[in-house]
């Protein structure tokens, strides 16, 4: 998958930026100006979560002497041309005279409009940005550092950026971030990191830009981080001479009168999914309201229990319309009782198109029954119940601050969104979009879960900065969706 960049040790990593740049110092500082702008323009983004940043801003810039150092400060003086009355100061934690020569250049840059500080005289600061060491650091923390750093931690800071890595990784008191932004390559320590927070991949095209030698290293990485362009089939003109068929029909099966929003929201993101059909199969008492509520899908009535979920008599409804469905979606809002888990294995052991199993249906007898295609969409507590069921054919997407597509032996990691998505009915969004886009294209369910990770994160991502992250609801996550494909 092209719009999925391999994830390298810091090994790897050295090896790779060694072979990419082989000591061009030129090659090195566009790479470097590249880099440090891109953090910047990154940090005031996620800025807009908490209101975007002040006009009379603070800065204080964490600099050792390597090119963390040097990318930090050119961030700074990003900032600094944007907004000009912006404050900035530098710590320099291993001193000034230790600065390699393109950091030295960076802090010459940023001399006139920053000011050089002891760790003693830090204070409160919009941002901190934590350049000290970069993927080549070795445990144990210098104690001088550590004990700056600690002071950081303990400073009121209300967005703290850290540059590839957090200094220290995960020493006792290694630096906390609330970002950190991998400039080039994901190095693999950012995937079990607790203190490196949210994380943000910055592709400087490194990947692009390698000739052969540079591809050879990076060929057979099972680990990658997902890119936006994952979408760019989503992005382009739709064929003139095409129907509703042309983009695929999603049966969705879900709903109980004890969880009744949780399909509804599936239908509304599998709607906005481009999915050319899609029919939702609820009980029959709830179909007059969501018709009303989404008029372009097809709703079908089905036969209820006493508790007010799927019977199993209405499994004919089903077997009477599948042959027009490219893709099925099951388990949002199902409730558990054992008359509708039984009709759901029943369905899922019988299904002759490709599936989404969600929620509910995340049993492991249900997962395991069956030869169709399928995709799983486990929080942490269900992939723990179903992991021993999941065969290799089945892909999986492992919802988690850092989602995961479990893939054969590949695993792509999406780093979009944050914890807007901490809320009821996100899951059954994301499952509603992996639906429609997998009715869209049945033979790829690795590209259709990729694309419903990627565009369900990037649209949370809209949603936070638009309104931040507490007074909002999972709903209006839909409305983002169509800002992610003209971003």
């Amino acid at each position: 998958m092209n719009a999925a960049h391999p994830i390298l040790t810091c090994a790897e990593a050295k090896e790779f930026e060694a072979t990419l740049f082989a000591g061009n110092e030129v090659a090195e500082w566009a790479a470097m100006q590249q880099a440090g702008r891109a953090v910047a323009d990154a940090i005031l983004k996620d800025f807009e979560e908490i209101c975007g940043f002040p006009n009379e801003g603070t800065v204080l810039v964490l600099a050792g002497k390597g090119h963390n150092a040097g990318d930090a400060m050119i961030a700074a003086q990003r900032i600094v041309e944007r907004y000009p009355l912006t404050c900035v100061e530098v710590v320099f934690l291993l001193g000034e005279r230790t600065l390699r020569p393109l950091a030295q250049r960076a802090w010459r840059d940023l001399q006139p409009t920053a000011a050089k500080r002891t760790a003693a005289k830090m204070r409160s600061y919009d941002v901190v940005i934590d350049g000290v060491f970069g993927f080549q650091f070795r445990a144990p923390l210098d104690e001088s550092v550590a004990k700056v750093l600690h002071d950081v931690n303990e400073l009121p800071v209300r967005l703290r950026a850290a540059v590839d890595l957090p200094s220290g990784l995960d020493e006792a008191d290694a630096f906390r971030a609330d970002f950190t932004y991998a400039t080039g390559i994901v190095k693999t320590p950012l995937l079990t990191l607790p203190n490196a927070g949210r994380l943000r991949y910055l592709d400087l095209g490194f990947f692009q830009i390698g000739g052969k030698s540079v591809c050879n290293l990076i060929s057979d990485k099972l680990d990658r981080v997902l890119t936006s362009e994952v979408l760019d089939p989503l992005r382009g003109l739709r064929a003139s001479r095409s129907d509703k068929r042309t983009y695929g029909h999603l049966f969705i099966v879900g709903g109980s009168r004890g969880y009744p929003g949780a399909v509804l929201m599936s239908v509304l993101a599998a709607l906005h999914s481009g999915a050319g059909l899609v029919t939702a199969f609820v009980p029959e008492s709830l179909v007059a309201a969501f018709a009303a509520r989404a008029p372009e899908a097809m709703w079908v009535g089905w036969p209820e229990t006493p508790e007010g979920g799927l019977a199993l008599e209405g499994s004919h409804l089903l077997r009477a319309r599948i042959a027009r469905a490219t893709a099925l979606l099951i388990g949002p809002g199902l409730g558990r009782e054992a008359e509708t888990m039984a009709l759901v294995k029943d369905i899922v052991g019988q299904s002759s198109v490709p599936l989404v199993i969600d929620a509910d249906a995340l049993q492991p007898d249900i997962v395991a029954a069956g030869t169709a295609p399928r995709i799983l969409t486990p929080h942490a507590g269900e992939f723990a119940r179903i992991e021993r069921a999941i065969t290799k054919e089945a892909i999986t997407i492992k919802k988690d601050p850092v989602t995961c597509i479990h893939s054969g032996t590949t695993r792509y990691h999406g780093f979009f969104g944050g914890p807007v998505l901490a809320r009821g009915g996100s899951g059954d969004i994301l499952a509603g979009l992996t639906g429609g886009l997998l009715a869209q294209a049945p033979a790829d369910l690795t590209g259709a879960a990729a694309r419903a990770v990627v565009w369900h994160g990037m649209a949370a991502d809209h949603l936070a900065r638009t309104h931040g992250q507490v007074a909002v609801t999972i709903t209006q996550l839909i409305d983002f969706l169509p800002a992610v494909l003209r971003s």
